[in-house]
């Protein structure tokens, strides 16, 4: 049998106005004009034969140009406010993981309960209603309680531990439970990964991350990280969305990964996080003919030192977990930068 992906859990690494234009006097003096290949000689008050329209072509040149470098001057500001927000987002982002790893470097015993707990929460999606997905609805009472969630209230706590942390260093407002369950499993792989790098090296932190930084697939997070400004809802999803996955049979995990969205492939790739013994679900999903490729492709991948086909599909299935249904609040987090009062700036 393959490695087991919840065997890794056991070493943890420290996881713009434009200014009006100068008015000048002008002496009357010679000089050629041209307009449409016409050129005229105007010397101080002499008469000017201008046509018309030649006028107004010349004109119309001018005022574009102008609406050109006003357009030029809104776009420049726009885009360094975009840059402002993003820088913030990911400032923000960097500060949250910090806080996650540190609490997931503590109990790393909660790690495959994180995971379980972003897949519960995401799977009450609904395609035909476009109701549920990862909407932090799992963390009411009535939700966490019910029996497919049985087991996962210590994963939760630790989410609402962080959740004050980050919530007392946050400047624009609370993080959402759907933001931060979906982070904390994604810490949760993270830290996982690692610390497979770290056995695979006899234990030895620094070469673990040496060997992590240089066969990992950390880069595959990039659109996770995109997808960051989830709302709660503001009540619990329906019931009977979420089967209890250990008593499921394949058909009945098939069915419901269809449902959402998913096939064989990403049913094979999260079978660690749907029961208690991952041996014992990847043992059941191998009987089915449409899983058991997916199954053990994953198994030899967990053996390689890269584990990249494992890493790759797995970061993918979460990212496309953790936005079933959701729409993206891409302002979500920002705040206005400070204004400086330049009364007080000393020269």
């Amino acid at each position: 049998m393959g490695v087991s992906f919840l065997s890794t859990c056991s070493s943890l690494l420290s996881l713009v106005a434009h200014d009006p234009p100068s008015i000048t006097t002008y002496q009357p003096r010679s000089v050629p004009i041209c307009c449409n290949t016409i050129k005229i000689d105007v010397s101080g008050e002499s008469q000017v034969h201008l046509r018309r329209r030649d006028i107004l072509k010349s004109s119309g040149v001018a005022i574009g140009l102008e609406l050109i470098g006003n357009s030029g001057s809104l776009v420049g500001n726009a885009n360094a406010a975009d840059l402002i927000q993003r820088k913030q987002r990911s400032e923000f982002q960097s500060k949250i993981k910090g806080t996650l790893y540190t609490a997931i470097k503590g109990n790393p015993d909660v790690i495959p309960s994180l995971l379980k707990l972003a897949i519960n929460d995401a799977f009450t999606y609904d395609k035909a209603t476009k109701s549920g997905g990862p909407n932090g609805s799992i963390r009411f009472s009535s939700e966490i309680s019910r029996p497919e969630n049985q087991g996962l209230s210590t994963a939760l706590n630790l989410v609402e531990e962080a959740k004050k942390e980050i919530d007392s260093y946050s400047k624009a407002g609370p993080i959402s439970y759907a933001d931060l369950i979906h982070y904390a499993a994604q810490s949760a792989v993270k830290a996982t990964f690692l610390a497979s790098a770290i056995r695979k090296c006899g234990g030895n932190e620094e070469k673990g991350n040496q060997l992590y930084n240089a066969y990992g697939s950390s880069g595959q997070w990039g659109l996770f990280d995109r997808q960051f400004g989830r709302a709660d809802a503001q009540e619990p999803d329906p019931e009977g969305r979420v089967p209890v996955w250990e008593k499921a049979s394949v058909q009945e995990m098939k069915d419901k990964f269809s449902a959402v969205g998913f096939g064989p492939r990403q049913l094979a790739v999260l079978s660690a996080f749907l029961g208690p013994d991952q041996i014992a679900t990847e043992t059941l999903l191998a009987t089915d003919p449409d899983v058991a490729p997916w199954v053990q492709n994953y198994q030899r991948s967990r053996e390689t030192v890269s584990q990249t086909n494992y890493e790759v599909d797995l970061i993918t299935t979460f990212t496309k977990l953790s936005t079933l249904g959701q729409q993206i609040n891409y302002e979500a987090y920002t705040y206005a930068p400070p204004k400086i009062d330049i009364t007080k700036l000393k020269l």
